[in-house]
């Protein structure tokens, strides 16, 4: 059994999450859920990012104080994630004992090893509240900051502790164009490496003036910047420093967004390799979810309410549509007559069709009872369907692994109208009508498992009408090349999509 560790970017705690949270959370899950499957031994790491100048900010306007307002966040989000189906094992808050103690133990490894990579300096420059971020002129469009245009840049000048990022340019420019440290989609990959070779500056890690922090060891009115700390949760999660979290370190995969590359992909890699430590193998950097071309935003008030897009059609449909519309490489557009049409088609008159009719022709026909049967060529496009499933969700896929399970599903509607069964069993052809309703049951089996990662609940509602025991989740995936389906005794469940009533 390989272990594979999996985590999310933390959220910053100004706001309730949005749907391009939703994405990056519900994505990241899907994998973990499609590895535990694939036999790993997963670890799936959550949490909240909760030392941002914005949240000062946030817990003034709602009149509490920063630790009563991040608590409040923290169960909101918490909460939002349990309700989407979220499997994390670990919710890491960065206000907690156990990072603050990871956070100075890397920053005395990385004095130890390589001392002259922290200084002393003054900093001068345009800084986003957004972003908690010092803005380069290449990150800044008539006056404003590119990830938070509706915020004004503040003007700072400090004395802060410094990392020094440049020296580590070069080997990171190797690392990544050799492939030794994944950064994908490509795009995004050609993104950094052109952040690389067009030069770094060395980055402040610390802020005076700002007592709601981390304090920085040995500086008093300094604590660490936000950004500096928030990354070393990956860490925090390990239980380094103690003994036995090398077990667990390095991660297998961060899961970010597009908008925070700079830090994932550059800056945090530096700090391991300052500190001595392990790179993780690999981050994904997904794209975002817009609202009419507009990324979603808390700060812009372009959010749209996530509450309501679960009411929509129920959580599993958000989850399918989120993967399948938006994908988890570029931007991608929501809106609601888009949600609908995707929950009619693929859905209610898809899948939820090819359950419906299958199950109540084997009810019809058999009492049932799975019957006997041979492989027939819908198996056999099932079986390349799940080789194209896996194939895409190896490579992080997420969109194209849903095109391979909607490929049989439309292949086995396709088949029920080719071999029709009602006129099998009206001309008392029984073995050639066994033949098409045990491939029926077992294009099923191997549904649920495909759909499973995605849609939970409602694979697991396949499953069950199939008479198969326990969960699809802990289901194995080497069962799809031969379902045991024969014998089984069906049941017919619910409407698994029921189309909204007209208006």
């Amino acid at each position: 059994m390989s272990r594979f560790y999996l985590t999310t970017a933390i959220d910053y705690s100004n706001g309730d999450p949005h749907l391009g949270h939703a994405l990056e959370k519900i994505g990241a899950d899907c994998i973990a859920r499609y590895r535990r499957m694939r036999g790993d031994e997963v670890h799936f790491l959550m949490g909240m990012d909760e030392h941002a100048q914005s949240v000062i900010q946030a817990a003034n306007e709602n009149g509490v104080s920063p630790q009563e307002w991040v608590g409040q966040m923290a169960e909101r989000f918490a909460r939002f994630w349990s309700r989407l189906e979220c499997t994390n094992d670990d919710w890491i808050r960065t206000t907690e004992p156990r990072h603050a103690t990871a956070v100075h133990q890397l920053l005395a490894r990385i004095d130890a090893h390589n001392p002259d990579d922290l200084y002393l300096g003054e900093y001068e420059g345009l800084y986003c509240t957004g972003c908690e971020e010092f803005k380069q002129d290449n990150q800044i469009e008539d006056g404003h900051c590119l990830e938070h245009p509706t915020l004004s840049l503040v003007p700072t000048r400090e004395e802060n502790h410094f990392f020094r990022l440049t020296r580590y340019r070069d080997r990171l420019l190797d690392l990544i164009t050799t492939g030794a440290f994944k950064v994908g989609p490509s795009i995004r990959r050609n993104e950094v490496l052109r952040l690389l070779e067009d030069g770094l500056q060395d980055v402040s890690i610390s802020r005076s003036r700002f007592p709601w922090g981390i304090p920085y060891p040995g500086s008093p009115g300094h604590t660490i910047y936000v950004w500096f700390d928030a990354v070393i949760n990956y860490l925090t999660a390990t239980g380094f420093p103690e003994p036995g979290y090398e077990d667990r370190w390095p991660a297998d995969l961060h899961v970010i967004g597009k908008g925070i590359t700079r830090f994932h992909c550059i800056m945090w890699p530096a700090m391991l390799l300052a500190a001595d430590l392990p790179l993780p193998r690999a981050v994904w950097a997904h794209g975002y979810v817009q609202w009419e071309g507009a990324k979603m935003s808390k700060t812009a008030g372009t959010a749209v309410d996530l509450n309501g897009a679960i009411e929509r059609h129920g959580v599993d449909p958000l989850r399918y549509f989120l993967l399948r519309e938006i994908g988890f490489e570029q931007d991608g557009n929501f809106g609601w007559e888009r949600f609908d049409e995707r929950y009619t088609a693929d859905l209610a008159d898809g899948l939820g069709n090819l359950v419906a009719r299958s199950l109540a022709m084997i009810a019809k026909y058999r009492d049932g009872i799975v019957p006997p049967g041979t492989t027939t060529d819908l198996d056999r496009v099932g079986i390349e369907a799940t080789r194209a499933y896996a194939e895409a969700l190896d490579g992080i896929d997420l969109r194209g692994g849903l095109s391979a399970a909607w490929g049989l599903v439309s292949a086995a509607n396709q088949y029920i109208v080719n071999s029709e069964p009602w006129s099998l069993a009206k001309a008392g052809k029984a073995a050639e009508l066994d033949q098409v309703l045990s491939a029926l049951a077992r294009c099923l089996f191997r549904l649920a498992v495909m759909t499973s990662p995605f849609m939970p609940s409602k694979a697991q509602e396949v499953w069950s009408a199939l008479g198969q025991d326990g969960a699809v989740a802990a289901v194995n995936w080497a069962v799809l090349e031969f379902p045991e389906t024969e014998g089984r005794h069906t049941i017919r469940p619910p409407i698994l999509f029921p189309k909204p009533l007209p208006m």
